[in-house]
This record gives structure tokens, C-alpha cells and sequence, in this order.
């Protein structure tokens, strides 16, 4: 009989509100059994005496409860947060002179396994009431290099970092300039400095500085410290494509000398990081599996295919497949043309231009361009919000903006938030087109002020796609989404543009989601907060080229699966695109 796994989310649970449906219609209470109960006013599920019928799952009117059945036999797990809650079976394995890397979707345990090996969270082996001694959890992992190191771990002979996924956090916790953040115990700080670009920025504030600089700063405080084992938890985030390249060298350098573990959704930057990959798979908040190791790509093409063959698993439904991008451009008339746009802004001393070109209905233009090179204000002058300098331009559109950091700091639930925001949030149109695809539909009781990264961006997407505008603008709306996540909204979007005669424009870093999801592509040149030039819309493998070009970066196309694969630096297949002038296949 399969095993169940039954979690309840205390924020939704509410008994003292409810005439709690869950214990009144299980047909095992009904019996006799206590399989649903109450006690000390909170609802609990024995998992070893339910049948895994589902009407408690479907009768309770907050949705709080999640039942699963695990046909795989699952022995103790490493780690269980309380009864009926989320709980994690194995732990990767770090390997010194390698970067391991961690791929899966969000709530599935990551975070949590990067807590365990770098000593901020001692495991339970499932013996949440009581937990367990140090003996124990080593004895678990008996003749695997695991013990030994949870054996070095309890002994203090570990020294760990752990670099966090959130840095946007970071000004909300410490004050003060960066270099006092910066502690140079390994004697790189300048060299780190230097290889990070963030030399100009040491003597700033740290409540002053964008999010890809609060990321490169929290990236070298990492490298900077004296430890045997680094875990980075998503060091891609905010970073443009060629600081996203310029991190994964520096940490590859790192691993030459240190163990090195990172957790990346941003498959092109896994590709030129990571040398092993454990897939990690499960159910969203309620448990996690860590696979056996992998070599990378072998790793990532059975993770986008969802089956682990070894093991005869099936994880996902559906494979992830990026064949079906490369989209014909479908524009059927123009919602906005417009002339060449010069703006230079005398406080800050940085210049824009921007070619003449127009937006078609129906289509998606993705934004390449490393950070402060002016997308945003381009989209702001199209919006009438920015007056260029050297034009008088009245053709103005309704815009929709999704900026790039968001807030959290609404006091009410998801649904009062979305209610509040979007006229149509009620109709099924809303529901089926917006709601559905972005799996929202369970998060509306929640409250705003403790969704995670991926939850807030997907409720900030809604917000955006909910207005009634005829052009949208997503700032970097990839931002702590999972691989399965931004493959889901790629698809959303094209069918959400294609079908109400919208244009929208997507500004982000993950090459993958803009080569999905775009029909041309506008590509930003220029110096960082100095000047910037953006191009006219043209097709996207052309534009791709360019910007690769640009960036001395080369991409292949994926046999197994059909995604864009970043070639790793002086790679023989790079070196090869390269003297063909490719760098786009």
C-alpha cells in the first residue's frame, strides 16, 4: 500500500473558523479512528492510518490541506519541520575542486539542504517532537562521504558560508558602506573586487545600491571568508547575462581550491557552472527528493525530461521542451511607432538613444542589454512618463509596468491585494488566462507579507497582465521563478499576447525565457549608467547573435530537448561557433 504524505498549512488551518469538514467527513473518523482530530485548537492527519481518499483535501474551504501518495519507498527523512509538514529526503554531496550543482522547482528543499550542510539547521531524521543526537544522524549515513563530513560538521572542524537567495533583504538587516560588509580573510578582496566590478561601489552605502550590485557584493563577502565548503542559493538573480558570466568564473576559480555547492534555476548559468547536478523533485511544500549525483548535462536533460530512467521515476507529467520557440513574428498592425529618442539626464550625466522603430500587436519583444543602460526609460518615454529630448512625441500608449524589485509590504491577503488592483479579478477570463496558469488560485488566503520571492513575482505578473492596457512592459519577471515556473509563463504570455492582440515587452537576463518567449528582439550597447543605445526591433535569432557577440559568449541547440545550452568558455564547440561567427546556432 503506498505510503502517504499529509501536510497542512497552518496559515490557511484556521479551526476556530471553520466547522471543520475535514473531521466531519473522513470516512475513517466515521469508523472510529481518530485519522482527522483536533488538538491543543490545531487540525492533525495521521498519515499511517489515511486512506488517501482526498475529501478532506476537497471539503476544506481554505485549501490548507495536501495529501500525497508515494508509490517509492522513502526511508526516514533527513529532515521533518513538524507533524504534517513539509519534510526532505537525502542531502547532495559537496566535492572539493567541483561545483555541485541543486536543480528543482521552488519549496521543494533546497534552501533547506544548503541549511543542514552549512551547520544553520541540525537535521531530525523525521524525530520532530524530540529530535536526535549527533550519533545518530552520522550512523544514517553510514560509509557515504556524507558521514564524515556531518561527523566533521558537529565537531566544529567545518567551516561553512552560505550566501543567501534573497539579497534584496540584505539593506533590511545591515547598515553601513560595503566594505564594511567585505571581510577579507583570505586576502582577495581586490582581486575579487576587480573581477565583480564592484571597485567604484566599496565606499557607497549599502542601502544605496541596486539589486545585480547588492548580489556581485554579497557574491564576493562569500569568497572573501576563510571556509572549507560554500553554498551560494541562486547567485544569478538581478545579475545581467554578462555578470551572470563573470560570477560563474569567479566562483569556478573558487572551486579550484574550495567545495563548492549552488543553487540555480538560470539553466545557462548552470551549464557553465556547475560539473555535477543532483535533481531535486517532490511536491511543493510538502516533501523533497535529492537524486543521486549527475554529470551536468546529463543532469539537466533528465531533469527538463522528468524521468529518471535509473530508477524508473517519473517526477514531472510532461517534459519541458523548448522546441516550439523561435516564434514568426505575427504583428498584424502597429501599436506604437516610434522616432529616434535621445534623452540625457544632466543629474546622473547618462545619455540615451534609441533607434526608430515601432511595437505590432500581437507579439513579444524581448529587452537584452546589461543593467543601466536605459530599458526601463525607454519603455517610460513610450509610456509619455519620460520626455526625450530631442522629439515632441504624442503618440503615447497605455502602459502596464511590472517593475523590477517588488514590495511586500501589503497588509492583507493575495486575493484582497488582486482584488484591490485588478478590475476583472473575478471574471473567469482573469481566472482562466491569468490566475490558473500562474498557479495562484491557492495562494489568494494567503498574506502578502510572507509569500517567498517566486510567490510575490507571480502575484506582481498578475497585477501587471490584469490591467486594461494595450501594451505591457515585465521588468526581469524571471526573478526567483524555478526553471518549470518561467518555462509555464513563456507559454502564458505568447498565448495571452497572440489571443487579445496585445504587445508586451520583456526585459530580462534568462536567455532561455527570451528566446522561448520573444518575437524580435531590441538589444541595449553602451556603458553602464553612462550611455546606452538601443537598436530597432529585428528578428530574434539575428538579434540573439548580436548580443552574444557582443558578450563573447556561444549558445547550442540542445538535441534532447531543444533549449539554447551556453557553451563553456574555450570549450571546443565554443571555439568552433566562434571562427564560424555563430554564436547563436
Amino acid at each position: 500500500m503506498p505510503k502517504r504524505i499529509a501536510v497542512i498549512d497552518r496559515e490557511k488551518c484556521r479551526p476556530d473558523k471553520c466547522d471543520k469538514p475535514c473531521i466531519r467527513f473522513c470516512p475513517r473518523v466515521r469508523t472510529g479512528d481518530e485519522t482527522v482530530f483536533e488538538k491543543n485548537g490545531k487540525v492533525y492527519i495521521a498519515e499511517e492510518l489515511c486512506v488517501g481518499c482526498g475529501i478532506c483535501t476537497k471539503k476544506c474551504p481554505k485549501n490548507a490541506i495536501t495529501i500525497i501518495n508515494i508509490e517509492q519507498e522513502l526511508s526516514d527523512p533527513i529532515h521533518q519541520y513538524g507533524k504534517n509538514s513539509f519534510r526532505l529526503y537525502g542531502l547532495p554531496i559537496p566535492e572539493k575542486g567541483k561545483v555541485v550543482g541543486l536543480l528543482g522547482a521552488n519549496g521543494i528543499g533546497k534552501t533547506t539542504a544548503l541549511q543542514i550542510l552549512s551547520g544553520n539547521l541540525k537535521p531530525n531524521l523525521g524525530n520532530f517532537d524530540k529530535g536526535v543526537e549527533w550519533d545518530e544522524i552520522i550512523a544514517k549515513f553510514k560509509g557515504s562521504i556524507l558521514m564524515t563530513y556531518l561527523k566533521d560538521l558537529r565537531d566544529k572542524k567545518i567551516r561553512a558560508v552560505y550566501k543567501p537567495q534573497q539579497v534584496d533583504k540584505i539593506p533590511a538587516s545591515i547598515n553601513g558602506k560595503v566594505s564594511d560588509l567585505l571581510k577579507d580573510e583570505r586576502k582577495v578582496l581586490a582581486d575579487i573586487a576587480k573581477k565583480l566590478e564592484i571597485e567604484s561601489i566599496l565606499l557607497r552605502n549599502i542601502a544605496d545600491l541596486s539589486g545585480g550590485e547588492l548580489q556581485r557584493v554579497a557574491i564576493a563577502a562569500a569568497i572573501c571568508k576563510d571556509a572549507d565548503f560554500y553554498y551560494f542559493d541562486e547567485p544569478s538573480s538581478f545579475l545581467d547575462v554578462r555578470h551572470r558570466v563573470i560570477v560563474a568564473k569567479a566562483i569556478k576559480e573558487l572551486a579550484a581550491e574550495k567545495a563548492v555547492l549552488v543553487v540555480e534555476h538560470d539553466l545557462a548559468t548552470l551549464d557553465i557552472l556547475a560539473d555535477i547536478v543532483h535533481l531535486v523533485y517532490g511536491h511543493a511544500g510538502v516533501y523533497g527528493i535529492i537524486s543521486a549525483p549527475y554529470h551536468s548535462l546529463r543532469g539537466i536533460n533528465t531533469y527538463l525530461d522528468g524521468f529518471i530512467r535509473e530508477e524508473n521515476i517519473r517526477f514531472r507529467q510532461e517534459a519541458l521542451d523548448f522546441r516550439t520557440a523561435g516564434q514568426i513574428f505575427k504583428g498584424k498592425y502597429s501599436v506604437v511607432s516610434y522616432p529616434e529618442f535621445r534623452k540625457k539626464f544632466m543629474d546622473s550625466g547618462f545619455s540615451l538613444k534609441v533607434d526608430a522603430g515601432s511595437l505590432m500587436a500581437g507579439e513579444i519583444v524581448g529587452v537584452f542589454g546589461a543593467n543601466a543602460l536605459g530599458k526601463t526609460t525607454f519603455a517610460k518615454m513610450l509610456a509619455g512618463e519620460v520626455k526625450p529630448d530631442n522629439v515632441d512625441f504624442a503618440e503615447t500608449v497605455r502602459i502596464a509596468y511590472k517593475p523590477q524589485y517588488l514590495k511586500s509590504d501589503f497588509s492583507g491577503t493575495v486575493g484582497e491585494l488582486l482584488s484591490g488592483s485588478v478590475k476583472k479579478f473575478l471574471s473567469q477570463e482573469f481566472k482562466m488566462e491569468i490566475l490558473r496558469p500562474l498557479e495562484l488560485e491557492g495562494l489568494l488566503d494567503n498574506r502578502v507579507a510572507s509569500l517567498s520571492g517566486g510567490e510575490l513575482q507571480r502575484v506582481a505578473i498578475a497585477i501587471c497582465l490584469g490591467q486594461d492596457v494595450e501594451f505591457y512592459l515585465l521588468d526581469e519577471p524571471s526573478a526567483y521563478l524555478d526553471v518549470e515556473q518561467r518555462v509555464k509563463f513563456a507559454k502564458m504570455m505568447r498565448k495571452f499576447v497572440e489571443a487579445n492582440q496585445k504587445t508586451c515587452m520583456i526585459i530580462d537576463h534568462d536567455m532561455l525565457l527570451l528566446h522561448y518567449v520573444s518575437d524580435r528582439s531590441i538589444i541595449f550597447f553602451g556603458k553602464a549608467a553612462i550611455e546606452g543605445h538601443a537598436n530597432a526591433p529585428k528578428a530574434l535569432k539575428e538579434g540573439m547573435n548580436e548580443f552574444l557577440k557582443d558578450l563573447n559568449i556561444t549558445f547550442r541547440r540542445e538535441t534532447e530537448s531543444g533549449r539554447p545550452r551556453a557553451n563553456k568558455p574555450d570549450s571546443q564547440k565554443d571555439t568552433k561557433q566562434k571562427e564560424k561567427g555563430v554564436y547563436y546556432e
